[in-house]
């Protein structure tokens, strides 16, 4: 029993001593704080294109993370073909539909967390809408933002200027 209780305090000396700053020389990487703020716009026959960008000296690690497009009230039952448009992977710019939304049959389309990086342009194709486009703007502060965060990471909610803000740290 006395070496089962000297091998867990050796453990927890040693877990104490990686979360303090590592064991011989080996650093523990630190948490990656994450801000999220929700995000919306509309389209419609007034407004058939909006543009997502963020400030080019900013240094942090910017995502737009796509949740769900939706007919609005007023909306004709019409096809409304949404277009994404955005750079690929070797930086050339594409267009491509997400969405063709239909009052009768298809409202609306759950994106399930798409992830895009700014700048991104949503361009109503055709139909009149309104199409309303929701999601999160998430900014990584202090290193590498995580694309996948972990169901459990915690969260502490903090109201921002005319805007409810996320805050996570991950691991």
């Amino acid at each position: 029993m006395a070496a089962g209780a000297a091998a867990a305090l050796a453990f927890l000396s040693q877990e104490s001593r990686a979360r303090a700053g590592g064991i011989g020389g080996l650093r523990v990487p630190a948490p990656v704080t994450m801000d999220s703020f929700f995000f919306g716009c509309e389209l419609s026959g007034h407004t058939r294109s909006f543009t997502f960008k963020v400030e080019e000296e900013d240094d942090s690690e910017h995502v737009l993370a796509l949740t769900m497009l939706c007919l609005t009230e007023g909306a004709k039952d019409e096809c409304n073909v949404v277009e994404v448009v955005a750079r690929n992977h070797d930086h050339q710019e594409i267009a491509v539909p997400v969405a063709n939304l239909k009052l009768s049959c298809q409202p609306m389309l759950s994106l399930d967390d798409f992830q895009l990086q700014p700048p991104v342009t949503f361009r109503l194709k055709s139909g009149s809408g309104p199409v309303r486009i929701t999601g999160r703007h998430q900014i990584g502060l202090g290193g590498t933002l995580n694309f996948c965060p972990h169901p459990l990471s915690p969260l502490a909610y903090e109201i921002g200027d005319q805007h409810l803000k996320l805050r996570t740290a991950h691991f």
